[in-house]
């Protein structure tokens, strides 16, 4: 494969390790870095870089922050670079069709979810919140719509008991880098050929709310405890819990399925190792939570300061 001038475009925290990969690869020669404008983030609201931009910077890389993707001046600044590709990963904007064709090669995406499934924001938790047994990357030529575009690669990796929504994060961005740069060489010399995308089964990831970690006990405990730990560690999962005339929120950190039946809502056990509560099915044993305000406890830690009693209601 001949050297390609690559663009970069990614923001969120999986984009980190597709950069990475692209500037350690000696056959793809990046022009530059193209991420979201810095937000200001905290108590004190000071302007906060995405790591793509630093990492661009320390690289001694041109980075591009348009506040639009459409924005006819942002395209014009693109030109001058006369890239061969344009990789894109976790961007945070639909990009339009006069960048889309300004490459040779066109633009490729880094998805994390097995596509037609889980098109959308948020495809890495909604995957372990529905109780998929397994998910993956695509690699993906892109179109005008919304994780539309054929096909080029795909890789699965098993979800299991021990993941939540971040090893997942994490193995999938090792995953997508790894598969990009393998899929780069056959794609740009024809022999791997994009498939168009199965009509059948599109679902669709929308972007996580605060109110999708709430707590519905009423629920199976292997529901809650799936969005549990694909909501880790935004929004987490929480729950309401009145103690005299407060109401406090308890987000639940660690937690397991156990083989017991009791009121939904009702703290049916709480001793030094667990706090456990019943749900529409089964119940869920609570090792780690943390009130509002509070630091991450283990359940000994918050009992010794919180008179949390079976029989009490959450919800």
């Amino acid at each position: 494969m001949p050297a390609l001038t690559v663009i970069f475009m990614g923001t969120a925290d999986l984009s980190g390790a597709i950069l990475a990969a692209l500037l350690a690869e000696p056959l793809i020669r990046l022009a530059a870095v193209v991420t979201q404008p810095d937000k200001p983030q905290g108590r004190n609201l000071v302007a906060q870089s995405p790591e793509v931009k630093t990492m661009a910077l320390k690289a001694g890389l041109p980075v591009l922050q348009p506040a639009r993707a459409r924005d006819p001046q942002f395209f014009s600044e693109l030109i001058p670079f006369q890239p061969d590709l344009i990789v894109v990963a976790a961007y945070g904007q639909i990009l339009p069709t006069s960048i889309l064709e300004l490459p040779k090669h066109g633009c490729l995406n880094v998805h994390t979810s097995l596509l037609p499934k889980y098109r959308g924001a948020a495809p890495i938790q909604w995957a372990m919140a529905n109780g998929d047994a397994e998910t993956g990357v695509t690699i993906m030529k892109m179109d005008a719509g919304m994780d539309t575009g054929a096909i080029l690669t795909q890789r699965t990796t098993a979800i299991t008991a021990e993941d939540n929504g971040v090893t997942l994060h994490d193995r999938l961005a090792r995953l997508g880098a790894e598969l990009l740069l393998a899929t780069i060489p056959g794609y740009v010399t024809g022999e791997i050929q994009p498939q168009a995308q199965p009509a059948e089964g599109v679902t669709y990831a929308p972007k996580i709310k605060k109110e999708d970690g709430r707590v519905d006990w009423s629920q199976p405990a292997r529901v809650i405890w799936n969005r549990l730990r694909a909501f880790t560690p935004w929004p987490g999962a929480y729950t309401a819990w009145t103690a005299g005339t407060k109401v406090h929120t308890l987000k639940l950190w660690t937690a397991e399925v156990v083989e017991r039946s009791g009121a939904a809502g009702e703290v049916l056990l709480a001793d030094k190792e667990a706090i456990v509560v019943g749900c529409g099915e089964q119940a869920l044993r609570i090792t780690e939570l943390q009130r509002e305000g509070g630091r991450r406890m283990t359940v000994r830690e918050f009992l010794a300061g919180h008179p949390l009693r079976a029989g009490e209601k959450l919800g």
